[in-house]
């Protein structure tokens, strides 16, 4: 029996191992998404700007003073050698974050996960200070002069602001937060809580503000292991060429089918709100944070020209390939990778309340 030699053409494209990065200037969108979107920054927000301010029995709701050894939380008192509560809390996060990314994907990364809330912020204060879109590249693509750097000035002013108040809150945590207040004010603030507040000030304004997308794209590890927890039942951001290809621009007037066209006019709305800059066109990438920007602006598109939603949609590949709706997504969501998940996170939780329950202070 003859071998089947299968012909390999040469191919021209070149493939750029390093990329310098491009600034990405996110076009500002509106949608129901974008309304969830902000309502996790500011419940996300509220607690942790407002927890440290709590008090219960005089002492401060939530603070790890690890000067004194004592961590409180709403009126207990934790010691060092209560460590196996904090291995176990850390234990119920990680599989919380499994448990959830099985069944909906990066929701997390794309709502509630601190780099995209203070981004979300940033990019505000760039908008209202700088203006949409447009306005940014031309700003940016001009030279300097007066103008542009009191705009600019003000922008950075606004954003270590932010910053600083971040971190203070957050220094908060750690040692008592009126205290550190006045010790701020009185420039009597020790080694260690300057050193914290200078450094986590600038991480929030180097990452919010900076490097933005870079931090998805290069430095988050939950984004390179991320598919080892996806299936093709994962609730994931999905384009549907089915409908949409071939696409290409017309008028509203123009009966697409009988041009032989899809449904997408080829606006790039899409790739223009996304916040890492990739086109969703192309199937799911591993930048992809799942914040459905996209989403929004395509539905934008879609009710201009009279077409009916969800061109770009929250899916999985099993649904998207069937044409399934909602309701055989939800059945989809009990399966053995899910189960597991499940188990093993009750009965951490089980075992960590009933420790807590039998617990006996020294």
């Amino acid at each position: 029996m003859g071998r089947r030699v299968i012909p390999i053409e040469p191919t021209t494209e070149e493939v750029a191992l390093h990329e310098i990065r491009r600034t990405i200037h996110a076009r500002a969108v509106h949608g129901r998404f974008a309304k969830w979107r902000w309502m996790l920054v500011f419940a996300t927000q509220i607690v942790f700007y407002g927890l440290p301010w709590l008090t219960v029995n005089g002492r401060q709701a939530v603070l790890f003073d690890l000067g004194a050894r004592e961590f409180d939380l709403f009126g207990a008192v934790f010691g060092p050698q209560d460590t196996i509560y904090l291995a176990a809390l850390l234990i119920v996060a990680a599989l919380s974050l499994f448990l959830f990314t099985a069944i909906a994907g990066r929701l997390w990364c794309g709502y509630a996960c601190p780099q995209t809330v203070y981004t979300e912020i940033f990019l505000w204060i760039e908008r209202k200070i700088e203006g949409d879109r447009l306005a940014r590249v031309r700003l940016d693509a001009a030279p300097m002069s007066l103008d542009k750097l009191v705009v600019k000035a003000l922008k950075h002013t606004a954003w270590l602001s932010v910053a600083l108040w971040t971190s203070y809150t957050f220094v908060g945590y750690f040692t008592p937060i009126r205290d550190l207040g006045v010790r701020a004010i009185t420039l009597q603030l020790g080694p260690w809580a300057a050193s914290w507040l200078l450094f986590y000030a600038l991480a929030t304004y180097g990452n919010a503000g900076w490097l933005r997308e870079q931090v998805c794209k290069s430095m988050c590890p939950y984004a390179r292991f991320q598919n080892v927890m996806f299936d093709r039942d994962t609730l994931v951001i999905a384009y549907d060429a089915a409908r949409g290809e071939p696409r290409g621009g017309r008028a509203k007037a123009v009966d697409a089918r009988a041009n032989g066209l899809g449904d997408c006019v080829d606006c790039g709305i899409c790739v223009q709100v996304c916040p890492t800059g990739i086109d969703i066109r192309k199937g799911l990438q591993y930048e992809c944070i799942g914040c459905a920007a996209c989403i929004d602006g395509c539905n934008q598109v879609m009710d201009s020209m009279g077409y009916r939603r969800g061109l770009i949609r929250y899916t999985t590949e099993n649904a998207l390939a069937a044409g399934d709706g909602a309701t055989a997504i939800c059945k989809r969501v009990p399966r053995p990778r899910t189960a597991l998940y499940g188990a093993a996170l009750l009965t951490i939780i089980a075992i960590a309340i009933t420790s807590l329950a039998m617990r006996n202070p020294l």
